[in-house]
């Protein structure tokens, strides 16, 4: 590897030491695990490297303990990350050997990563990594346009190949309930103060320097408003008209997905990031965009009503929007790994 980059979504991040040492190798694919989505755009994650391995522990200083209370949100965003890197690592030929949950008595500690032996050429995920820089959240309202059964096929592929599943809906007689469910998890959030000042909290303008959180453009929000938009999150109660645009939004889409594991639990969580993060990379493999309209998963009891509607056993992790982009949306900005790297044997607390 050559120079250290400042922007992880630039173009450097796909240099690889073929004659490193295995965790040179595993720190340059850890880039690409900086690029995968996580709630608020928070980054919940750390990378703590051995002698030949890197562990990836969950930061818990970066948790949403309103929206998220049990952290359930943060680990599947761990498990996003941990996708990416295992893409990044066999796209540049080597089998990813990754050990879950390696110790019980650390619950930060999520997995342990080893670089495995060289991959044949014809099995390396060159499709799935080339989308990992392309991956967006896309909050505009999609095309008028059928998803072919065939790419949704591949989504739900990918997401087994997890030991998820993906529940895809194109009818209208099933999207409308979801899209009542989404309207009346706004109006309840939105009337928790404590969740409209964290939301506010993540919230930055258009030019922050933060390296975390979503600006005001991924909303479409301009330069101006966005300086404002934190205030007014923090100070109304803004549930009526984000209902009626996040009902809109998803009745608007093609297809509603929803994320479902057998089980509840870290185990569980771990599985269902990953299996989103391979999901959404098939997926824009194949021109789709997405973005997540979780607001029901997030409220227990509503959870509860949409595991009824669609009636399925299991547990609901992930609801998202599919469709074709109307207009692009940039990419939010990531922290650089020197910010998510520890020293040997740290432990996110100790930073």
């Amino acid at each position: 590897m050559t120079n250290a980059i400042l922007d992880p979504w630039g173009e450097a991040i796909d240099e690889f030491p073929l004659t490193g040492t295995p965790i040179e190798k595993l720190k340059a694919v850890a880039r690409f695990a900086l690029l995968a989505p996580s709630g608020h755009n928070s980054q919940p994650w750390v990378f703590r490297p051995g002698d030949d391995y890197l562990d990836l522990l969950a930061d818990r200083s970066r948790a949403l303990p309103v929206v998220d209370p049990e952290d359930r949100e943060l680990v599947i965003s761990c498990g996003c990350a941990l996708l990416n890197l295992r893409v990044a690592l066999e796209h540049f030929g080597y089998r990813c050997l990754v050990e879950i949950l390696p110790d019980p008595a650390d619950p930060d500690f999520l997995a342990r990563i080893r670089v495995g032996e060289a991959k044949p050429e014809s099995t390396r995920t060159n499709a799935q990594f080339n989308a990992i820089r392309r991956r967006r959240t896309n909050r505009f309202p999609f095309e008028d346009r059928v998803v072919p059964e065939p790419v949704l096929g591949r989504a739900r592929a990918a997401a087994e190949q997890e030991g998820t599943w993906l529940q895809t809906l194109t009818g209208s007689e099933t999207r409308l309930p979801l899209a009542d469910l989404i309207a009346e998890a706004d109006h309840q959030q939105m009337l928790d103060r404590r969740f409209r000042r964290e939301l506010a909290a993540w919230v930055h303008p258009n030019r922050t320097g933060s390296r975390d959180g979503m600006p005001g453009f991924a909303h479409g929000v301009g330069t101006i408003a966005s300086v404002v938009e934190p205030l007014v999150i923090r100070t109304f109660d803004v549930g009526k008209g984000m209902a009626a645009r996040d009902r809109q939004l998803a009745l608007g889409s093609p297809v509603l997905a929803v994320l479902w594991t057998e089980t509840e639990g870290p185990q569980a969580w771990i599985a269902a990031g990953q299996a989103l993060a391979r999901s959404a990379l098939s997926l824009v493999a194949d021109g789709v965009a997405m973005s997540y309209l979780n607001q029901p998963i997030e409220l227990p009891e509503l959870r509860e009503r949409l595991r009824a509607q669609l009636g399925r056993e299991g547990f609901p992790q992930i609801l998202m929007r599919l469709g074709y982009a109307t207009r692009d949306t940039r990419p939010t900005p990531r922290r650089p790994l020197d910010q998510v790297m520890l020293p040997a044997e740290a432990s996110p607390a100790q930073t």
